[in-house]
């Protein structure tokens, strides 16, 4: 299936609607319940690999919301 905008239309989109307040707040959130979360030493692969894609999920967004500011 093809993706019906362009990459620079999407990352605009991005951040204009994480320019908002609210916008804002969920950002934070999803940073403090997955970048700034810490695993136990103990914590299984699946655990592991779970966070990892939480992770990279976030930090694609913030990649793409500093894209559109520029």
């Amino acid at each position: 299936m093809r993706n019906p905008f362009k990459m620079r239309d999407i990352e605009k989109r991005y951040a204009r609607a994480f320019a908002t307040d609210d916008g804002r707040a969920v950002l934070a959130h999803l940073k403090s319940i997955t970048l700034m979360r810490a695993l136990p030493a103990d914590a299984d692969e699946q655990t592991l690999r779970h966070l990892e894609g939480q992770r990279a999920l976030v930090l694609t967004l913030i990649r793409l919301i500093e894209n559109g500011k520029s």
